[in-house]
């Protein structure tokens, strides 16, 4: 009880931004990237990330395991992917739409997702992948837009995001 309060006085130390998200517990290791969640009509996933760059990094990643199986996607191919917004929850969605646009548009498949930057509105990324090979890319669902509907990022010992795709 006495370490828990310790915590909650540092807490009231800080001063948390609306994009900020502390974690007491430093040494944080996310063991899940991502899960499936159930939709009436749709399909959703809910990702993590000890900071908000993995958890937006595994939220393109869920979303690309939806279109395909990821262990036979090779990261042969990157692109660079720069995208604005006016908040994070939008910055969300414009990432994952470019992301939808670039596989198509150009038949592009990723497995993996390095982001170098990250605030408020803008992110920066770099994306490994390949181009879509019929003899090894099944491809299980076609998604055609990212959704607002149960649109959530919050934090609780690690970011957490919750993202319906319109299929």
């Amino acid at each position: 009880m006495r370490a828990f309060r310790g915590k909650l006085k540092l807490i009231r130390l800080l001063k948390i931004s609306r994009f900020e998200c502390y974690n007491l517990d430093a040494g944080l290791k996310m063991e899940k990237q991502y899960k499936l969640i159930n939709h009436t009509a749709d399909i959703g996933i809910r990702a993590y990330g000890k900071d908000l760059k993995q958890a937006f990094a595994n939220t393109a990643r869920g979303m690309f395991s939806l279109i395909t199986d990821l262990r036979k996607i090779k990261t042969s191919y990157s692109r660079e992917i720069a995208v604005d917004a006016g908040d994070k929850e939008t910055l969300l969605v414009t990432w994952l739409d470019e992301l939808i646009y670039l596989f198509d548009t150009e038949y592009l498949l990723f497995k993996k997702f390095d982001i170098s930057e990250l605030t408020e509105s803008s992110l920066k990324a770099k994306a490994y992948g390949e181009k879509v090979d019929s003899r090894r890319h099944a491809i299980k669902i076609g998604i055609k837009s990212t959704t607002y509907h149960m649109l959530r990022i919050w934090c609780n010992g690690g970011y957490h995001i919750q993202v319906i795709f319109d299929v």
